[in-house]
């Protein structure tokens, strides 16, 4: 059952699904989709790193999220990927976004949702709500970022907004 957790900058969205994972009774893999590319993002990292619990296993995705979910997930395990925003910036680099492989994993993405044999919390970030972004690779991602929500949203059986550390259910399964 995929679950979608999604807020802005700061939100206490990935605090939201570790909370989450952490309450879970089977075993969680930590599927981690950023690229650091400088230290200040880099000391993130390790800080997310120090909190995670030591008994979680960790997989680093690249632009292969579908296969890295595929070789992880597992009747009764918790596969918690943070965060979409971060795995649709691999698709972006100086030759600008690499519209037609970022398709093909997209949907390979929206598949593997539909083949869990185990439970998936996606992070993601909403980006939407801010100002047009001024250059077009900025307003670019926005929108690619946000079609991948709405497609995730669509094949999620629960997503939950959070805002000011505050859980909001926009979609839950019905009784």
């Amino acid at each position: 059952m995929p679950h979608l957790i999604t807020g802005g900058a700061r939100s206490g969205k990935s605090r939201h699904a570790e909370d989450l994972a952490r309450r879970h009774g089977g075993p969680v893999c930590y599927l981690a989709t950023a690229e650091v590319r400088d230290a200040e993002f880099a000391r993130r990292v390790a800080l997310h790193r120090a909190q995670r619990p030591a008994h979680w296993s960790v997989a680093e995705a690249g632009r292969g999220l579908a296969a890295i979910i595929a070789a992880h997930d597992a009747p009764g395990g918790l596969l918690l990927i943070d965060c979409l925003g971060m795995w649709l910036m691999r698709f972006f680099g100086e030759q600008g976004f690499d519209e037609a492989e970022y398709a093909v994993e997209r949907d390979a993405l929206l598949a593997a949702l539909g083949r869990l044999k185990g439970e998936a919390l996606l992070v993601s970030n909403e980006v939407g709500w801010g100002v047009v972004a001024g250059d077009a690779e900025t307003r670019r991602f926005v929108d690619e970022l946000g079609r991948l929500n709405q497609l995730a949203a669509a094949r999620c059986r629960r997503v939950t907004l959070v805002a000011c550390g505050l859980p909001l259910v926009l979609k839950e399964p019905s009784a």
